[in-house]
């Protein structure tokens, strides 16, 4: 059974960091564009970051650009989201998802067919 499973979510203040991993079952990801998504109560999915199947080439939203870092090690299965200088605003539940097309230009017509179950990360003080 093709899985995604995530980790690394938590509570952490204004300005700290988190690391997120996905690990991958059933599949590997080497043939797979990747990425991670967000989601707040009442609110939409926010697409927050893809990659591609090598992890030369990568996208970001701009509310994170500067401060997330996507990367993948695809001997081990597994694709990562470093989260430095977070902010409350960030505070959502993190999935990482596959893409069903290669390609990163246009996050607006990213297609997903498998997620996660989600990772919850919160920004308080």
């Amino acid at each position: 059974q093709e899985q995604l499973v995530e980790s690394g979510g938590g509570l952490v203040q204004p300005g700290g960091s988190l690391r997120l991993s996905c690990a991958a079952f059933g599949f590997t990801i080497n043939s797979y564009y990747l990425s991670w998504v967000r989601q707040t109560p009442g609110k939409g999915p926010e697409w927050v970051s893809a990659i591609n199947t090598g992890g030369g080439r990568t996208k970001y939203a701009d509310s994170v650009k500067g401060r997330f870092t996507i990367s993948r090690d695809n001997a081990k299965n597994m694709m990562y989201l470093q989260m430095n200088n977070l902010k409350p605003e960030d505070t959502a539940l993190y999935f990482c998802a596959r893409l069903t097309k290669a390609g990163l230009d246009f996050p607006e017509s990213y297609e997903y067919d498998l997620l996660g179950q989600g990772t919850q990360v919160t920004v308080s003080s």
